[in-house]
């Protein structure tokens, strides 16, 4: 029976015509699914349903995903994170990403409205769940997270009353007003690929959401582990943003904002 499934061009050319005209006629698509972006179940027979390809160094993964949650695309992730993520389903179900080990640091997204200039503007706060090390080393060397992150291009923050600037390339990804990544350029000039991903949809405020949409850009802030914490209101959020700052913890950049 035909699937409802919505295959993108830079799937299609990823598996090869042949393999996306047998999922659109149903032959290798699975009718129920658990929705790889909101990990709730779905019906290739019932619904709009998005192809998504998750492509590492050797390894690819086709996983399935509401149409409303998030379009078909290919994801680039790291190879060792999608072999220490995949879950195999046999019995004809899909193989998708699950979630990262809980001994492997990840990255916390924290959504807010910052007031510069006597106008509020839509930011988002990445903090690690532990020390990130520099890919291909032991960890020795200690937290590596600020310095990889200047060396894309992000820029100290020296004090928050000044709008970082824009980061060419990296973008912000809201679809049904609802926060799913952060973008950055892939390599060779080739399609943005995730640097961060929700496992399911991350809800935003209406405030945030009428300010990310009449700016256009959210500000991005990063700071190690265990320098902003999880704050329970925008203002102690501010002022934990403001010792990190203070202490050269902070780093930031502008971002245009993908969606809506």
């Amino acid at each position: 029976m035909p699937r409802m499934l919505d295959v993108s061009e830079d799937v299609r050319a990823e598996i090869g015509d042949a393999e996306a005209d047998r999922l659109l006629v149903g032959d290798n698509a699975p009718g129920s699914y658990d929705c790889t972006s909101c990990r709730t179940p779905g019906d290739s027979e019932q619904e709009r349903t998005s192809t998504v390809l998750f492509v590492g160094d050797e390894t690819a993964v086709l996983a399935f995903a509401h149409a409303s949650c998030i379009p078909s695309q290919v994801v680039q992730v790291a190879e060792e994170q999608l072999q220490g993520a995949v879950r195999s389903i046999t019995g004809g179900e899909q193989t998708e990403p699950d979630r990262i080990s809980p001994d492997q640091a990840v990255l916390g997204i924290t959504s807010g409205l910052v007031l510069i200039d006597d106008e509020l503007h839509p930011a988002l706060v990445v903090e690690p769940t532990g020390a990130i090390a520099r890919p291909g080393t032991d960890g020795r060397d200690g937290d590596q997270f600020l310095q990889l992150l200047l060396e894309q291009g992000f820029h100290p923050v020296h004090r928050m009353g000044q709008v970082p600037e824009v980061l060419h390339g990296w973008s912000i990804l809201l679809a049904m007003g609802q926060l799913h990544a952060v973008l950055q350029p892939g390599t060779g000039g080739g399609s943005p690929v995730a640097w961060w991903q929700a496992h399911a949809p991350l809800q935003v405020t209406e405030g945030w959401r009428t300010a990310a949409n009449k700016s256009q850009t959210v500000l991005v802030y990063a700071a190690p582990a265990g320098s902003i914490g999880q704050q329970p209101r925008e203002d102690l959020l501010r002022d934990a943003l403001e010792k990190a700052s203070a202490g050269g913890l902070l780093v930031a950049a502008a971002m245009p904002l993908a969606g809506t």
